[in-house]
């Protein structure tokens, strides 16, 4: 990809669309209001700790790209959103994480208990809307989405082998995990064009979303709690498998791979164990193997925008590749 002098940044990607997020935003907390004040009082905290609303960005640049953004898309940008909140609370509550965006977790604020009923009341007022909408495109879009987003979820569950998770694995779970659903904002997009655009749209959602989950399970290794807002090594500490650690241990001796096995043997690594897990990642060249993955799938990414009608809407599509793989947060 072409490089930058100057570091993309989701508020200049966003900044021609900041009527229309603030539409989403405004309709996203009408949808998720209801008649019983716990709930209420969860997703207040829950919007309090709004995040960077770059899901419904993919999809209005999507639109934008290829027609124009009606108020159909404000509407499936918000459904969209909530269910990635959804998928958010539920990630929090089996991590049993203690934050999210430097915030408590609804786990941790609330309990486990009203995390995971949250989660459902979050995924069922989104289908709600969707039906509401009418629209039988946008429903199976949204229907194949959240069944990869649960097989997703399911995947990471059961991935504690380390020695026989392999990329393939990683990136079939990444794939639904989370890639899913930037495909699903691309392609929701794209029903407002000609039919020719709405699969390279969403081959470019799969590769963006498989670049950005790889970008940020690099975080884990390379920045500060201060940096991400939750606990730094977090992966490491719950266990979980990623690029790094899987391109790295090609290249370990075997006592390197038997630290990384006491490591996920033990419950509760201390610092001085994640420290060390991280030294020798770094120098068997897993961080420099994921990095290049990540890039490979942004050049992925970008070839499929040929086709897509040269614009600004394009041009800030390119940008939300760079800003997955270069982020920091």
């Amino acid at each position: 990809m072409d490089s930058r002098v100057a570091r993309v940044t989701m508020t200049s990607i966003q900044q021609s669309l900041r009527g229309e997020l603030d539409a989403v935003f405004g309709e996203l907390r009408r949808m998720v209001q209801a008649d019983f004040p716990l709930v209420n009082q969860v997703n207040e905290h829950l919007l309090r700790i709004r995040g960077k609303m770059f899901r419904p960005t993919l999809l209005l640049l999507a639109a934008q790209s290829v027609g124009q953004i009606g108020r159909r898309e404000l509407t499936l940008g918000a459904i969209l959103e909530l269910i990635h909140i959804a998928t958010l609370v539920h990630d929090d509550s089996v991590d049993h994480s203690p934050l999210r965006r430097g915030q408590p977790t609804v786990n941790a604020e609330f309990s486990h208990e009203i995390a995971v009923i949250m989660g459902d009341y979050l995924y069922s007022r989104a289908i709600e809307k969707l039906v509401q909408l009418d629209s039988l495109e946008p429903l199976r879009i949204m229907s194949r989405v959240t069944n990869e987003l649960t097989i997703g979820e399911m995947r990471e569950v059961v991935a504690h082998d380390v020695l026989s998770f392999t990329q393939d694995d990683y990136e079939q779970l990444i794939r639904a995990k989370t890639a899913s659903l930037m495909a699903g904002a691309c392609e929701l997009g794209a029903l407002v064009g000609d039919d020719e655009f709405r699969e390279p749209l969403k081959q470019y959602g799969l590769s963006l979303g498989s670049a950005f989950q790889i970008a940020d399970d690099l975080l884990d290794y390379t920045a500060a709690e201060s940096a991400t807002g939750k606990p730094s090594s977090q992966d490491l500490r719950e266990h979980k498998i990623t690029l790094p650690l899987i391109a790295a241990l090609q290249h370990m001796t075997s006592a390197e791979k038997q630290q990384v096995e006491d490591l996920m043997a033990n419950q509760t690594p201390d610092t001085d164990e994640i420290n060390a897990i991280i030294r020798i990642v770094e120098v068997r060249g897993g961080i420099a193997a994921a990095r290049e993955r990540a890039q490979e799938l942004a050049l992925q990414a970008e070839a499929e925008l040929a086709v897509i009608p040269p614009g600004r809407a394009r041009d800030a599509l390119r940008d939300c590749i760079m800003y997955s793989i270069e982020r920091r947060r």
